[in-house]
């Protein structure tokens, strides 16, 4: 994709230097105008709920998935709706090579990129028992947050080129501190423990990017968008929603949107929330850099 016009680049700075000064964008969508946008996991449930409004206020997206007839299913019902634009990437996050893959070719098609949602993973309920990816790794681990890690350290200086920018880490409020004696869980394995270690070391990941990224013009934060959204994962996993991907969709347009929060942050639905303890502890996020960093291949971050 050939490099954005100077008009369009004005208007991304135009609109988020509006929100640093605390303005609120969301009225119009002024914010999400011809940005160029990354939504993993787009091709379903609240992924792609996010990535139709911000394509509906101009925004390109960067549709992503495993299923290519339902990547390519978003991506004509957006160009259908002749507002913004999208283009599908195909991308299996259990296997770390494919998301290398994915970023590679991210940094070889796009010169800008104004916002990354890392929202792909999968739920605590299935699959049943305890699995691997590609790598080896225990398999909510990889996907929920090496994943995540990887493709944000790969596309990092394309976003800090593209300043102001934003990157949102999709996490729970189900959260289980990380045991390093056995973080892939060989003894002891729940799915739910598995869940929500990977989840709160997506949030420990947003705190350190913050602070790595601090006076660059490009801002973190993570979330629990919803309860039991009513997304086919939920479904299938037999369990009654509480809430729907548009109120989900809704906390995450406004981290998108809002100028009045800190880089950081970790957020339940629309409101400032405190993590488990572990997010806040300093050592404890310097094992898990070096850990991701070497499981990763990805260098010393230090």
């Amino acid at each position: 994709m050939k490099r954005l016009s100077a008009a369009i680049i004005a208007v991304i700075v135009l609109a988020s230097g509006a929100q640093a000064q605390g303005g609120d964008m969301s009225a119009d969508n002024a914010a999400n105008a011809n940005r160029v946008v990354l939504v993993t996991g787009s091709t379903d449930g609240l992924g792609r709920e996010v990535a139709l409004r911000l394509a509906a206020a101009g925004a390109h997206v960067i549709v992503h998935g495993r299923n290519i007839e339902r990547g390519n299913a978003v991506v004509t019902q957006i160009e259908k709706a002749g507002k913004g634009s999208a283009r599908f990437y195909r991308a299996d996050l259990a296997s770390l090579t494919e998301v290398r893959g994915l970023a590679e070719a991210i940094l070889r098609d796009y010169d800008r990129l104004d916002v990354l949602i890392n929202n792909a993973g999968i739920g605590s309920n299935i699959p049943e028992g305890r699995q691997v990816s590609a790598d080896g790794h225990e398999l909510r681990f990889a996907v929920n947050y090496l994943a995540g890690f990887l493709l944000t350290r790969m596309l990092l200086p394309r976003l800090r080129q593209s300043a102001p920018a934003r990157i949102i880490n999709v996490a729970s409020i189900g959260q289980a501190p990380i045991d390093f004696d056995d973080v892939m869980l060989g003894r002891g394995y729940s799915g739910s423990r598995a869940y929500g270690q990977s989840k709160l070391a997506q949030i420990m990941f947003t705190i350190d990017l913050a602070r790595e990224l601090d006076g660059t013009g490009v801002t973190a934060y993570s979330l629990h968008p919803a309860t039991y959204m009513n997304t086919n994962m939920v479904l299938a996993a037999g369990i009654r929603p509480r809430s729907t991907v548009e109120q989900g969709a809704d906390a995450v347009m406004r981290l998108l949107t809002a100028g009045d929060i800190e880089s950081g942050q970790f957020f339940n639905g629309t409101r400032p929330a405190r993590a488990n303890a572990q997010a806040y502890d300093e050592p404890a996020r310097e094992r898990l850099r070096a850990l991701s960093a070497r499981l990763t291949e990805t260098g010393s971050r230090e």
